[in-house]
């Protein structure tokens, strides 16, 4: 089921004046439709879901599906229900990760997504490494359990005096405990940083590496591609 979202208003100062001109030819809201396509059931689209509703005029209609399959069917699932969806998207994103996936089988997804314009927020080795990102800096790899230790042993390390923090896969807290202790921003930066130590075309030996944050910054009003997207979209009346 589709969820709306509003998104912070402040969205770039370099938009702000042609936002705000464009405010006072219309007072209604702009939406923007995303489709999220995820390789979990639970652990990714319960922290998507989990992003705040902030006052503005602009409102994300988020809607999620996927679960449970392969790195290359998320891509096609994405693919299929953005082309028989009567609903047009402004952005369709493929969630995956590399785990013990065959790199022939990643890399192709990828290349299929890009093929597509199908956007990928994919992780390698695991999802978890975004969590962990929050709080400490890795470019060494890690195993799925490593991570969900390092997290946990994190988190614990800025509790004082309260229960033990255990990590639970499909928790549905994640984003409030990560916004509570970690740091977001940082996270991106040292996504970011990780990318930029890999030159390799084989996108499945850049472990760590994660493309997370892309989607996290558009869900925060943090992307110059969309937010220029956002004011053509006002500026045309649709």
């Amino acid at each position: 089921m589709a969820r709306k979202i509003k998104i912070d208003n402040a969205i770039q100062k370099r938009f702000n004046k042609e936002i705000n001109k464009q405010k006072n030819n219309t007072s209604r809201e702009v939406t923007v439709y995303f489709l999220i396509v995820c390789e979990g059931l639970k652990t990714e689209p319960n922290y998507f879901k989990s992003f705040p509703i902030k006052i503005s005029n602009y409102v994300y209609d988020l809607s999620f599906d996927g679960g449970g399959i392969n790195t290359k069917k998320v891509v096609e699932k994405a693919i299929e229900l953005r082309d028989n969806s009567p609903q047009k998207y402004d952005r369709v994103w493929a969630v995956f990760d590399k785990d013990s996936f065959d790199k022939n089988q990643f890399n192709g997804a990828i290349q299929k997504a890009k093929a597509n314009e199908i956007h990928c927020a994919w992780s390698n080795e695991a999802f978890e490494l975004w969590y962990l990102l929050h709080f400490q800096y890795r470019n060494t790899s890690m195993s799925r359990k490593d991570y969900e230790k390092s997290i946990e042993r994190s988190i614990n390390k800025l509790k004082e005096n309260e229960t033990i923090f255990e990590y639970k896969k499909n928790s549905t807290e994640m984003y409030s405990i990560l916004q509570k202790y970690g740091n977001q921003q940082q996270a991106t930066n040292w996504a970011k940083n990780l990318i930029g130590q890999h030159t390799s075309s084989d996108l499945s030996s850049h472990n760590p590496c994660t493309t997370v944050h892309l989607l996290v910054e558009e869900l925060n009003g943090q992307s110059k591609q969309l937010n220029s997207e956002i004011i053509k979209k006002i500026k045309k009346g649709k």
